[in-house]
C-alpha cells in the first residue's frame, strides 16, 4: 500500500437495514462533488459466493455490474448516487473469500501451513481492498461492512478493517459507525442506550469510530448528542443525524448541511473546498415541486418484497424526474390475480411493466398482462423474462400456436418460442453460469428502438438470463408484425422485440434499469413514460 488511496469503513449497529448503504452512497456523492475520485465496495458476511443464487424474496434484487458481477442491491445505490460503473471487486462475500482460501490450500499454495481466520482469511479480505484501490486508482475507497456489529459472520471483516488502520495508518483510514436512536412513543423520548451498546461492542473489537451517523425518525436534541458524544468519546461535531427522508436523494443534502464531507476531508488532509451539489439540489427541488402524476403497473412475482424490484422502481421514478411528473407504481402480484381480477387492477393504468424473473410461477399472469396491453394499446415495457412472456403471448394469440411457451415454464411445450441454447444445456451449476454482464448489440434501422437510443447504430447493456428467443420462430413472428429490432453482435441473440403499429409495445432481453441514474434517466424508461403520459 502506497498510502495514496484513503479508506472509509462504514459499519452498522443495533439493527439491519439501518441505512449504511445510503450513508455510504451519499458520502461518495459529496466527495466526488469535491473533485475526488471515489470507488465503493461492499463486504457481505453470508456464505453464498455471490448474490446470484439468492431468492429476491429473502435478499431483494440481484444487481449486475457491467463486468458480470451478481451483487448485493446496495451496489445499485452506489452507482445511482456516485454515477460510476462499479465492478465485481465492489461486492465480496464471505463465501467468495473462504472459497479462494480453500482453493489455495488445496493447491498447496500455503506450503503446509495451518489455515486460520487470522491471518489467512483476514489477509484475503485485505487483498480485495488493496486490489480495489489499485484497479480503480481512486482517491478514496468507501467500504461498507454488511450486517450488524456483533454478528458472528461479520467478525473476520471487522478484524480485517481493524488491521487495515494498523497497516495503513490513521491518516489513511476513517471509521464511520451508523446506529439507530429509537423514539419511544410511550415515554415520548429518544433512547441512546442501543447506540451506546453498539459502540461498546465495536470498541471491544478494537475499532474506535471517528464519526457517528445516527438514524432517527425525530430530530436529535443537544442533550442526546452530548450524551452519545461523551459515552463514545467521539467529538460532538462528528455526531451526525440521519433523519428519515421523504425523498431518498435528500440524504446527500442533509449530510452536506451537517458537514459530513468536511469532517472526512479534514481527517484526510484534503483542501476544504465546497462540494458542488447544485445539480443534485436542483433534482430534489424538481421532485418536490412535481404535481402531475403517471400511474404505472408492475406485474411481477416478487412484489411482496420491497427491494425485489428496487432498480426497476428507481428507473421508472428517474423517468418521471426527467418528464417532471410523479411516477406512481402499482405493484401487482402474479400469485394473486386471474384474468378477471388482473383486468380490474390494470383498468386506468397508463403503462404496464412486466419485469424479469425465473421459473414457471407467475408466467400466465404475465402473459395476460402482455395481452391486455397489446389489445388495448397501452404502453408495455417487458424486461428479460417479461420479454419471453410477451413473445409467448404473441405466438399463442396472434400466430395461433396453441401452448406456445418458454421451455423454462413448460419443458414439454409443443412450440418452444423461448428455449435454452446448447451452451447453457451443458452447464450443471446454477451459480455463475448465466449469460451476464454487458453485451453489445446492433439496432435495426427504422426501428423504434433505434429512435429511442437517439439514432445510435450500436449500444451496450447489462444482461442476466439463461433462456433466449428461439430463432426457428423468428420468421413467423416477423411476418405477423413482431419486429426483431436488435441483435447481439457476438452471438446473434435477439435483444429487442417491438410491435409495429402499437404506441409502445417493446421487450428487451437485457436489464436497462441497472444503468439508470436519478439525474440521467435511461432512454428506454424515458421513452416508455413519455408514451404513458399520452394515455387518458
Amino acid at each position: 500500500m502506497d498510502g495514496r488511496t484513503k479508506f472509509i469503513f462504514v459499519t452498522g449497529g443495533v439493527v439491519s437495514s439501518i441505512g449504511k448503504g445510503i450513508t455510504a452512497s451519499s458520502l461518495g456523492r459529496l466527495l466526488k462533488s469535491r473533485g475526488l475520485k471515489v470507488f465503493m465496495q461492499k463486504f457481505d458476511p453470508y456464505i453464498n459466493v455471490d448474490a446470484g443464487t439468492m431468492s429476491p424474496r429473502q435478499h431483494g434484487e440481484v444487481f449486475v455490474t457491467e463486468d458480470g458481477g451478481e451483487t448485493d442491491l446496495d451496489l445499485g445505490h452506489y452507482e445511482r448516487f456516485i454515477d460510476e460503473n462499479l465492478t465485481k471487486l465492489s461486492n465480496i462475500t464471505a463465501g467468495k473469500i473462504y472459497l479462494e482460501v480453500i482453493d489455495k490450500e488445496r493447491r498447496g499454495d500455503y506450503l503446509g501451513a495451518t489455515i486460520q481466520v487470522i491471518p489467512h482469511i483476514t489477509d484475503a479480505i485485505k487483498d480485495k481492498m488493496e486490489k480495489a484501490a489499485e484497479e480503480s486508482d481512486a482517491d478514496i475507497v468507501i467500504v461498507e461492512i454488511g450486517g450488524t456489529v456483533g454478528d458472528i459472520e461479520s467478525l473476520p471483516f471487522i478484524e480485517a478493517i481493524r488491521q487495515w488502520r494498523h497497516d495503513a495508518g490513521r491518516a489513511n483510514t476513517l471509521y464511520i459507525h451508523s446506529t439507530l436512536v429509537p423514539y419511544l412513543k410511550a415515554a415520548k423520548e429518544l433512547k441512546s442506550k442501543p447506540t451506546q451498546h453498539s459502540i461498546k461492542e465495536l470498541k471491544s473489537l478494537g475499532i474506535h469510530p471517528d464519526i457517528l451517523v445516527l438514524r432517527t425518525e425525530r430530530a436529535l436534541d443537544e442533550d442526546v448528542k452530548n450524551k452519545i458524544s461523551l459515552f463514545s468519546d467521539v467529538d460532538k461535531g462528528a455526531v451526525i443525524e440521519a433523519r428519515d427522508e421523504e425523498i431518498i436523494y435528500e440524504a446527500v443534502i442533509s449530510l452536506k448541511e451537517q458537514g459530513l464531507d468536511r469532517l472526512v476531508c479534514r481527517h484526510f488532509g484534503y483542501p476544504d473546498k465546497e462540494a458542488d451539489i447544485e445539480e443534485w439540489t436542483g433534482l430534489v427541488e424538481r421532485i418536490k415541486n412535481t404535481k402531475q402524476e403517471v400511474r404505472i403497473a408492475v406485474v411481477g412475482k416478487y412484489v411482496a418484497t420491497k427491494d425485489a424490484y428496487i432498480s426497476l422502481a428507481e428507473a421508472l421514478r428517474h423517468a418521471g424526474f426527467h418528464h417532471r411528473v410523479k411516477t406512481t407504481l402499482d405493484f401487482i402480484s402474479t400469485d394473486e390475480v386471474d384474468e378477471k381480477s388482473l383486468a380490474a387492477r390494470l383498468a386506468g393504468v397508463q403503462g404496464i411493466v412486466v419485469p424479469g424473473g425465473f421459473g414457471s410461477r407467475g408466467a400466465e399472469a404475465k402473459i395476460l398482462a402482455c395481452r391486455y396491453a397489446r389489445e388495448r394499446n397501452i404502453p408495455l415495457l417487458a424486461i428479460c423474462y417479461g420479454m419471453h412472456m410477451m413473445v409467448a403471448e404473441y405466438a399463442r394469440n396472434v400466430l395461433g400456436l396453441e401452448g406456445a411457451a418458454s421451455c423454462e415454464v413448460d419443458p414439454k411445450t409443443p412450440h418452444p418460442v423461448i428455449h435454452l441454447p446448447p451452451e447453457q444445456k451443458e452447464k450443471t451449476d446454477l451459480g455463475g453460469t448465466l449469460r451476464i454482464g454487458r453485451h453489445d448489440m446492433l439496432l435495426a434501422e427504422g426501428s423504434l428502438a433505434r429512435e429511442i437510443y437517439d439514432g445510435a447504430r450500436s449500444i451496450g447493456e447489462r444482461h442476466r438470463h439463461r433462456y433466449k428467443l428461439n430463432d426457428n420462430y423468428t420468421e413467423a413472428l416477423i411476418e405477423a408484425g413482431l419486429q426483431i429490432s436488435a441483435r447481439n453482435t457476438a452471438d446473434d441473440v435477439a435483444e429487442i422485440v417491438e410491435l409495429k403499429g402499437h404506441p409502445f409495445y417493446l421487450g428487451v432481453q437485457y436489464h436497462p434499469e441497472y444503468a439508470s441514474r436519478p439525474n440521467r434517466a435511461h432512454p428506454l424508461f424515458a421513452a416508455f413514460l413519455k408514451k404513458a403520459l399520452l394515455q387518458e
